[in-house]
């Protein structure tokens, strides 16, 4: 169908009055079409001094809590766990009665064994003596107290543990005692030992747990390491926790 046109008068403009124009359009150049204020570069950098000092101060506040529950976390843990913790009473390889209170304030590595063992304790001994070696090249460091106590004080006399220290470390300390007391510092340390059957020599083996235990100033054992563990790994470790120690018992 043919569309009608619109007769000519109608397509004429009729002019709009000023009240009925369109509000100018404020855009990002103003409300008045100039530039925006900028604020000067001091005033700036002093805004984002106090944003990052307060983003920093957080981060600080919140990793100083995150340690403090960590701490915290370890003490609980190590209480629970009750591993070398009261007292011994022990005899060293020169003839003087020893306890666990001696050692407070010293970093110590200890290792139980037997002196008529053919291999494994020679070994870790000699691995001990490496780490203590490694550890007083820096003077910064406290010094260790490598520490040895037999399981098998039926022939570990104290004229034999001073016999075999000699062999090692010259801090080496050797400790022996009486079977009850020998015990009851192994259980303490949850240390396995068992003899084995007797040759027709009357000589045995006595199977036994082989790991270096860490203990602490605070008389806390701290950390342990097995026979995989090489010299410089451990001296690594205890470096490590030297730098980071901070005491859990007053």
């Amino acid at each position: 169908m043919a569309m009608a046109l619109l007769p000519v008068r109608c397509l004429r403009l009729f002019p709009l009055r000023p009240s009925q124009l369109p509000a100018p359009t404020r855009g990002l150049s103003g409300a008045r079409g100039g530039p925006t204020p900028v604020l000067p570069l001091g005033r700036r950098l002093a805004v984002v001094t106090a944003v990052g000092g307060a983003a920093g101060g957080a981060w600080l506040y919140l990793r100083a809590r995150k340690e403090r529950e960590r701490r915290e976390r370890r003490q609980r843990e190590l209480r629970a766990l009750a591993l070398g913790q009261g007292n011994f009473q022990l005899v060293d390889h020169r003839g003087r009665p020893r306890c666990k209170a001696d050692f407070r304030g010293q970093w110590v590595l200890l290792y139980f064994g037997f002196t008529h063992c053919p291999d494994v304790c020679p070994e870790e001994l000699e691995k001990l003596s490496r780490v203590v070696e490694l550890l007083d090249r820096d003077a910064a460091l406290p010094r260790v107290q490598p520490l040895f106590i037999t399981v098998d004080p039926e022939r570990d006399d104290v004229a034999a543990v001073g016999r075999y220290v000699r062999d090692f470390h010259p801090r080496l300390l050797g400790l022996t005692g009486s079977p009850e007391q020998v015990r009851a510092v192994s259980s303490a340390y949850r240390v396995y030992a068992s003899a084995g059957p007797k040759d027709e020599d009357g000589d045995y083996i006595v199977d036994h747990t082989i790991i270096i235990y860490l203990l602490a100033p605070d008389g806390l054992f701290l950390d342990y390491y097995n026979r995989s563990k090489t010299a410089d790994k451990i001296a690594e470790s205890v470096r490590r926790h030297m730098e980071s120690y901070e005491p859990l018992l007053d």
